[in-house]
Protein backbone atom coordinates (compact mmCIF):
# COMPACT_ATOMS: atom_id res chain seq x y z
CA UNK A 1 0.00 0.00 0.00
CA UNK A 2 1.18 3.17 -1.01
CA UNK A 3 0.82 5.90 1.71
CA UNK A 4 0.94 9.64 0.87
CA UNK A 5 3.66 11.38 3.46
CA UNK A 6 5.00 15.12 2.79
CA UNK A 7 5.46 17.59 0.21
CA UNK A 8 8.82 19.88 0.54
CA UNK A 9 9.72 23.24 -0.23
CA UNK A 10 12.57 25.23 0.36
CA UNK A 11 12.32 28.46 2.57
CA UNK A 12 15.02 31.76 2.83
CA UNK A 13 12.89 32.71 5.94
CA UNK A 14 12.02 29.66 8.58
CA UNK A 15 9.99 32.01 10.64
CA UNK A 16 8.33 33.87 8.20
CA UNK A 17 7.41 30.60 6.28
CA UNK A 18 6.14 29.19 9.46
CA UNK A 19 3.80 32.30 10.27
CA UNK A 20 2.51 32.38 6.95
CA UNK A 21 1.35 28.88 7.25
CA UNK A 22 0.05 29.53 10.61
CA UNK A 23 -2.62 31.77 9.42
CA UNK A 24 -4.54 28.68 7.16
CA UNK A 25 -4.26 26.79 10.54
CA UNK A 26 -1.21 24.98 9.99
CA UNK A 27 1.40 24.39 13.41
CA UNK A 28 4.67 22.79 13.35
CA UNK A 29 5.07 19.15 14.51
CA UNK A 30 8.48 18.45 14.40
CA UNK A 31 11.75 20.12 13.75
CA UNK A 32 15.46 18.18 13.05
CA UNK A 33 18.30 20.20 13.01
CA UNK A 34 21.82 19.08 10.63
CA UNK A 35 24.88 20.54 11.97
CA UNK A 36 26.66 18.00 9.53
CA UNK A 37 24.15 19.02 6.68
CA UNK A 38 23.93 22.50 7.98
CA UNK A 39 19.96 22.46 7.35
CA UNK A 40 16.92 22.33 9.52
CA UNK A 41 13.81 20.48 8.54
CA UNK A 42 10.52 21.43 9.95
CA UNK A 43 7.27 19.83 9.21
CA UNK A 44 3.66 21.72 9.53
CA UNK A 45 0.34 19.62 9.07
CA UNK A 46 -3.04 21.05 9.91
CA UNK A 47 -4.70 19.61 13.33
CA UNK A 48 -5.21 16.08 13.24
CA UNK A 49 -2.92 15.62 10.14
CA UNK A 50 0.41 15.05 11.45
CA UNK A 51 1.79 11.95 9.68
CA UNK A 52 -0.99 11.69 6.89
CA UNK A 53 -0.72 15.13 5.11
CA UNK A 54 2.71 17.51 6.30
CA UNK A 55 4.20 20.11 4.67
CA UNK A 56 8.38 19.58 5.02
CA UNK A 57 10.26 23.22 5.23
CA UNK A 58 13.48 22.77 4.70
CA UNK A 59 15.92 25.75 5.42
CA UNK A 60 19.64 25.27 3.56
CA UNK A 61 21.60 27.25 6.29
CA UNK A 62 23.67 30.09 4.73
CA UNK A 63 27.59 28.97 3.87
CA UNK A 64 29.91 29.39 6.75
CA UNK A 65 32.25 31.53 4.48
CA UNK A 66 29.88 34.25 5.18
CA UNK A 67 28.84 34.19 1.04
CA UNK A 68 25.84 34.86 -0.27
CA UNK A 69 23.10 32.00 0.76
CA UNK A 70 21.17 30.11 -2.00
CA UNK A 71 18.50 31.43 -3.89
CA UNK A 72 15.31 29.78 -5.03
CA UNK A 73 14.41 30.77 -8.61
CA UNK A 74 12.72 28.93 -11.44
CA UNK A 75 10.54 26.60 -9.36
CA UNK A 76 13.42 25.63 -7.39
CA UNK A 77 12.42 26.11 -4.04
CA UNK A 78 9.77 23.27 -4.39
CA UNK A 79 11.56 20.01 -3.72
CA UNK A 80 9.64 17.07 -3.95
CA UNK A 81 6.32 14.56 -3.10
CA UNK A 82 7.43 11.68 -0.61
CA UNK A 83 5.62 8.26 -0.82
CA UNK A 84 5.93 5.89 1.48
CA UNK A 85 5.24 2.36 -0.54
CA UNK A 86 5.61 -1.64 0.58
CA UNK A 87 8.60 -2.56 -1.39
CA UNK A 88 10.99 0.06 -2.71
CA UNK A 89 12.62 -2.41 -4.87
CA UNK A 90 9.60 -3.95 -6.64
CA UNK A 91 8.19 -0.55 -7.10
CA UNK A 92 11.33 0.74 -8.72
CA UNK A 93 11.62 -2.64 -10.54
CA UNK A 94 7.94 -1.20 -12.09
CA UNK A 95 9.18 2.03 -12.28
CA UNK A 96 12.16 1.16 -14.58
CA UNK A 97 10.02 -1.61 -16.68
CA UNK A 98 7.65 1.30 -17.76
CA UNK A 99 10.84 3.58 -18.78
CA UNK A 100 11.01 5.35 -15.54
CA UNK A 101 14.88 6.68 -14.79
CA UNK A 102 15.85 5.91 -11.46
CA UNK A 103 17.47 9.12 -10.38
CA UNK A 104 18.60 7.78 -6.91
CA UNK A 105 18.60 4.38 -6.71
CA UNK A 106 17.45 2.69 -3.53
CA UNK A 107 20.73 1.37 -2.82
CA UNK A 108 20.01 1.32 0.83
CA UNK A 109 16.77 -0.40 0.56
CA UNK A 110 15.17 2.74 2.40
CA UNK A 111 15.13 5.53 0.16
CA UNK A 112 14.79 6.39 -3.93
CA UNK A 113 13.93 9.31 -6.07
CA UNK A 114 11.91 9.74 -9.58
CA UNK A 115 10.71 12.50 -11.91
CA UNK A 116 7.22 12.75 -12.84
CA UNK A 117 6.84 12.74 -16.44
CA UNK A 118 6.88 16.51 -16.30
CA UNK A 119 10.09 16.95 -13.50
CA UNK A 120 8.50 16.39 -10.23
CA UNK A 121 11.30 15.16 -7.80
CA UNK A 122 9.49 12.21 -6.20
CA UNK A 123 10.68 10.07 -3.09
CA UNK A 124 10.45 6.80 -2.20
CA UNK A 125 10.47 6.09 1.04
CA UNK A 126 10.59 1.71 2.21
CA UNK A 127 8.16 0.94 4.97
CA UNK A 128 10.06 -0.62 6.98
CA UNK A 129 13.45 -1.98 6.40
CA UNK A 130 14.79 -4.00 3.89
CA UNK A 131 18.63 -4.87 3.55
CA UNK A 132 20.72 -3.74 0.73
CA UNK A 133 20.17 -5.78 -2.08
CA UNK A 134 21.34 -5.98 -5.78
CA UNK A 135 21.73 -4.42 -8.36
CA UNK A 136 20.37 -1.46 -6.56
CA UNK A 137 23.09 -1.34 -4.34
CA UNK A 138 25.55 -1.06 -7.01
CA UNK A 139 23.70 1.86 -8.91
CA UNK A 140 24.98 5.31 -9.36
CA UNK A 141 22.95 8.13 -9.31
CA UNK A 142 21.42 9.40 -12.97
CA UNK A 143 20.80 12.79 -13.46
CA UNK A 144 18.85 15.40 -10.42
CA UNK A 145 16.42 14.70 -8.26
Amino acid sequence: MTKYLHTMIRVSDPDATIDFFKLIGLEEVRRFDSEQGRFTLIFLAAPGQEGVAEVELTYNWPPEDGSEPEEYGGGRNFGHLAYRVENVYETCQRLMDAGVTINRPPRDGHMAFVRSPDGISVELLQDGYLDPAEPWASMENTGTW
